[in-house]
């Protein structure tokens, strides 16, 4: 096993200096993160013999990331997550125009974002490194000046915690989520079509045929949107369900047992082989499932090429196009307030 080596990532991105920040706990796993984008680059963790292998997709190098064509690999998606639809909303009667940047949408924070920012680390020990970012009032088209501090453990109970906090001084639209694509086999070993995926909702929001929810909220039940029991994240990608045609597979957001910002259970991913099992909960309403779908020859970690649904991604958050649907969970942080998020993946076998 070849641990990403932290001299590969230092340099200096319009002049902040980029680093890898290596941390691990007692038990063996290993948990890599830049501040480049606030990107996890690496999760080692151990199969059924104990043997450690990179269970998340990325590159070896930081200029790999500035330069590449990194589909937000591991990076922190921000200041709104996920897409809104025409790049277009309405707040406090005033509307606000973003980047399209997916089809006719705005995605992930739009050109930039927080995925190609150098974050400032604040604080760094073995097994926690904080990270903070202004979001400067305009910035991508939004609103106020945004304080964002992201908060990475890594515990002894081989559990990656997440924390999110945002303060605004103007009424401003926040989501944030974790986009790291996971492979429980290994990364770079094959697709994910059998390894086994368990979510904890009975419903999910369908989307257009561009990927923005259309506001309905439907049942799971008798459709290829049903994980309530684990299956195959391959059993059913194929079927020709409309749903699925339009996401070229799993692309959508599922509505958890959470709407109350409890911290609950996500979801569960089980890789058959190796044994590798990880949990996800959140405190967030909503969860959406990625299977790398439009990657196709990517160049990552060792020179592999990244195939077509050879990985998977969890990414816990609001719904997508929340600020244009007023009955989805709100996305919209006043002054007043402080945004708080947690996202938990925890590693175990079986």
């Amino acid at each position: 096993m070849n641990i990403i080596k932290e001299d590969s990532f230092k340099g200096t991105h319009h002049g902040k200096p980029t680093a890898l920040y290596t941390l691990k706990n007692k038990k063996g796993v290993i948990a890599q993160v830049t501040n480049y984008g606030a990107i996890i680059v690496s999760i080692y963790a151990p199969d059924r013999k104990g043997d450690l292998a990179d269970i998340v997709q990325g590159y070896d190098t930081i200029g790999e990331y500035i330069n590449g064509n990194s589909p937000y690999m591991g990076a922190v998606c921000g200041r709104c997550a996920n897409r809104i639809g025409k790049g277009k909303f309405i707040l406090e009667n005033k509307e606000y125009n973003l980047a399209v940047n997916n089809g006719p949408n705005h995605l992930h924070g739009g050109i930039k974002g927080f995925s190609k920012i150098v974050w400032d680390v604040t604080s760094f020990s073995s097994s926690k490194v904080v990270m903070e970012y202004l979001s400067k009032d305009g910035e991508e088209g939004y609103p106020g000046n945004l304080k964002v501090t992201v908060t990475y453990t890594l515990t002894d109970d081989n559990e990656l915690i997440m924390d999110y906090l945002a303060t605004t001084d103007k009424t401003t639209v926040v989501n944030f989520a974790s986009h790291s694509y996971f492979n429980l086999a290994g990364e770079g070993t094959g697709d994910i079509l059998n390894q086994e995926l368990m979510i904890n909702a009975l419903y999910f929001t369908p989307v257009d045929e561009t990927s923005v929810p259309t506001g309905e909220i439907r049942s799971v039940k008798g459709t290829p949107m049903d994980f309530t029991q684990p299956r195959k994240i391959g059993s059913r990608i194929d079927t020709g369900d409309e749903q699925l045609r339009f996401g070229a597979g799993y692309d959508h957001n599922w509505v958890l047992k959470n709407q109350t910002g409890d911290l609950v259970l996500a979801a569960i991913a089980y890789d058959l082989e190796s044994g590798r099992l990880m949990e996800v909960s959140t405190t967030q309403p909503g969860v959406q499932l990625y299977t790398a779908n439009w990657i196709d020859g990517e160049k990552g970690k060792g020179g592999k090429l990244y195939g077509r649904r050879w990985a998977f991604c969890l990414e816990t958050q609001h719904f997508a196009d929340a600020i244009n649907k007023p009955h989805f969970p709100s996305t919209i942080l006043h002054p007043e307030e402080t945004y708080k998020h947690s996202c938990i993946y925890k590693f175990s076998v079986k």
